[in-house]
């Protein structure tokens, strides 16, 4: 067996199978998207070769664009009939090491199920083993949210006074997420509060959603009748579609439907500025965001695990 990096002949298609035509076109547009988009590089892909030369397993780093240090692993395949599963041990050693020469202090890695377009992600048992004997620990179970062109929600909540980035800065929107955070029944959102506190965590995310493509006048934050803010809502387009990025309620304000009116909103902004897909995660245990989506017209289209690594 031989890691390495895949060859300029071995892009995009990395390892491919002759009886799975579209998982193999799907996942080769896929990479072609990321290397142009500078997701990731050709340097960052990586083989397994077996002792006759064949592909055996791959994966690549990924990252937002514009940043220069991998954040996640993806396109992963490995023999998942394998004892031990040794290549697929061995092929995430040297992309730890790999990103971790980058600067790279942590990696992710996201499974779908059911399996799908882009990355066909087989076997999600074996996959999790693998994740597990590499060092990874799951971070979250969450589920995927969809919507397609369709009538728009009404978005209209004569509760709730909307303002925006431009008017209001930065500050509104830390302090409310600072507020919002230690109680969220997001575990990724819970953990972070757990190893920064609630203000250093509120900033790291905000600063993380800056990271993503937007308007600033789609970032807005839902005053009460009071004054008090209540529901901020940061809608923005990732790499491969437009998403209703975060949602958060203020404690005090939980209990009346403000995530749905957020939702219902930022679809609005999202579908004026031409998106025809909109998507949005949520963490299993977040009831009353999975009521929001579904209220707002969102399927429940995958479950989502997600996994991390410290380096």
């Amino acid at each position: 067996m031989l890691i390495r990096i895949a060859r300029a002949d071995e892009l995009p298609a990395l390892v491919q199978h002759s009886d799975q035509p579209e998982r193999n076109d799907g996942r080769a547009a896929y990479l072609t998207d990321l290397l142009t988009k500078r997701c990731t590089r050709p340097e960052w892909c990586m083989v397994a070769e077996d002792e006759a030369g064949r592909l055996t397993a791959a994966t690549v780093l990924w990252t937002l664009p514009g940043r220069e240090i991998p954040m996640a692993l993806v396109l992963l395949e490995a023999p998942w009939g394998e004892p031990g599963l040794v290549t697929g041990r061995a092929l995430l050693a040297e992309a730890v090491a790999l990103a971790g020469s980058l600067g790279a202090t942590a990696l992710e890695h996201v499974t779908d199920s059911p399996t799908q377009a882009p990355q066909y992600q087989a076997q999600p048992e074996r996959r999790a083993e693998l994740l597990r004997l590499a060092g990874f620990e799951r971070a979250r179970d969450g589920r995927r949210f969809r919507r397609r062109p369709g009538p728009e929600p009404a978005t209209h909540d004569s509760r709730l006074t909307w303002r925006s980035l431009p008017r209001l800065g930065c500050e509104p929107f830390i302090s409310l997420l600072a507020e919002a955070l230690p109680t969220s029944a997001d575990a990724q959102l819970a953990a972070r509060v757990a190893t920064h506190g609630a203000r250093r965590a509120a900033e790291s995310l905000f600063a993380d959603m800056e990271e993503f493509s937007y308007e600033p006048s789609w970032w807005e934050i839902g005053y009460t009748t009071d004054g008090t803010p209540a529901a901020l809502s940061l809608p923005a387009r990732n790499p491969s579609t437009a998403v209703i990025g975060l949602v958060a309620v203020s404690p005090a304000c939980r209990g009346n439907g403000y995530a749905t009116a957020v939702v219902a909103r930022g679809t609005r902004l999202l579908v004026e500025a031409g998106a025809d897909e909109i998507r949005g995660d949520c963490d299993a245990a977040n009831t009353a965001m999975i009521m929001a989506f579904e209220r707002a017209g969102y399927e429940n289209f995958a479950d989502r695990q997600e996994f991390t690594r410290q380096l």
